[in-house]
């Protein structure tokens, strides 16, 4: 009983950060985008605007549930669910501190690729359940969009493992920090794993992988159809893409996928590519910096940190960057990204081979 009931208490915490997050990422965006476009954003409900979005969800609770006559009432419904499901379970194998993971499992990532596929299918089901032809064009675009990019993300992800040597992503976080005991010669001398800091993070351990990780963050803001990669939701084009019918809760939980998806890929970035929940504070001489910032509430602090920043990244290249056209983006995909993120594949498993 009490193992059932630990596993219903972290759902539901998870759940919850989840909805918090997105409620503090909605009122970031705004600030942020007001901040670059030389206005105040929300500032009308609460000081500073900051109950703004508790008062957009309560407006999103209240409004009621239409389904259009001639929409496919059960892939209608189940739509939103699906999307938000395959993300929300993909928290599970994400380690948020040493030792500190909700589902353990020495596959995470091959884990999270598995369900965060399922989200394709949620959204061709909302846009062809619509029963509207710019739901299903977005609905259409989007997935075309995300299969081709899982491409290069894929080999991106696949050279870190390499480097990593492990598909379990706590393993893949302690063995960029001062925890591990594997020896890095590629500072000369120095022995990266005791002075630990952030010249034991992936990045500088292999510097091929500083451009991998380019490449993954591009990538991911096209699985998340952020811009400049927003085409499936092109406002002057298809009126709101693949959730063009929705309103109120479903609606909801769409917006929810999208937030939560935007931490999840910049999470996984952070495992795999910026030291994880590693301190980016080295040892240096009797100052154990990296020693003294190293643990269970260090750890969540660095990582949270960390995929903050990056979300902070998404948002403001959302507001600085023009949308591609559709083949431009394709292009980019298959012609340039996908190419560089291969060789970079190949460069890991020579790194190892000859390097150790």
């Amino acid at each position: 009983m009490n193992f059932y009931l630990t596993y219903i208490i972290v759902a539901t915490l998870l759940f919850a950060f989840t909805a918090v997050f997105a409620l503090v990422a909605l009122y970031a965006e705004r600030k942020i985008s007001a901040f670059i476009q030389d206005r105040l954003g929300p500032m009308e409900v609460g000081k500073y605007g900051l109950l703004q979005p508790f008062a957009d969800i309560l407006k999103l609770l209240q409004k009621e549930f239409i389904i259009p006559t001639v929409a496919d009432r059960i892939l209608f419904t189940a739509a939103p669910v699906i999307i938000y499901l395959s993300v929300y379970m993909g928290f599970a194998a994400l380690p948020w501190a040493p030792g500190v993971t909700p589902a353990s499992m020495n596959i995470g990532v091959f884990y999270i690729f598995a369900v965060l596929s399922v989200e394709t299918l949620g959204i061709l089901m909302a846009g062809w359940g619509s029963n509207n032809k710019y739901a299903l064009l977005g609905s259409m675009r989007s997935v075309a969009q995300i299969i081709s990019y899982e491409i290069p993300a894929g080999f991106a992800i696949i050279a870190a493992l390499m480097i990593s040597q492990s598909l379990d992503l706590q393993e893949v976080s302690a063995s960029q920090g001062v925890l591990s005991k594997n020896d890095i010669w590629f500072l000369g001398s120095v022995n990266v794993k005791s002075v630990g800091g952030i010249l034991a993070w992936n990045i500088l351990q292999a510097p091929h992988l500083l451009v991998a990780y380019v490449i993954y963050f591009i990538a991911s803001l096209a699985e998340c159809n952020r811009a400049p990669f927003d085409i499936p939701e092109a406002e002057s084009e298809l009126v709101a893409g693949f959730h063009t019918e929705y309103s109120g809760m479903r609606f909801a939980f769409m917006f929810l996928a999208e937030y939560s998806m935007m931490f999840m890929v910049g999470m996984i970035g952070v495992v795999l590519f910026l030291g994880g929940w590693n301190t980016l504070l080295p040892n240096i001489g009797t100052f154990k910096l990296a020693n003294w910032t190293t643990g269970v509430a260090w750890g969540a602090f660095w990582i949270i940190s960390k995929t903050l920043l990056v979300v902070a990244a998404q948002i403001w290249i959302r507001w600085t960057l023009p949308r591609f056209r559709v083949d431009q983006l394709m292009n980019f995909s298959w012609k340039v990204l996908t190419p560089i993120a291969f060789a970079c594949v190949v460069i890991s498993g020579i790194w190892k081979v000859l390097l150790g």
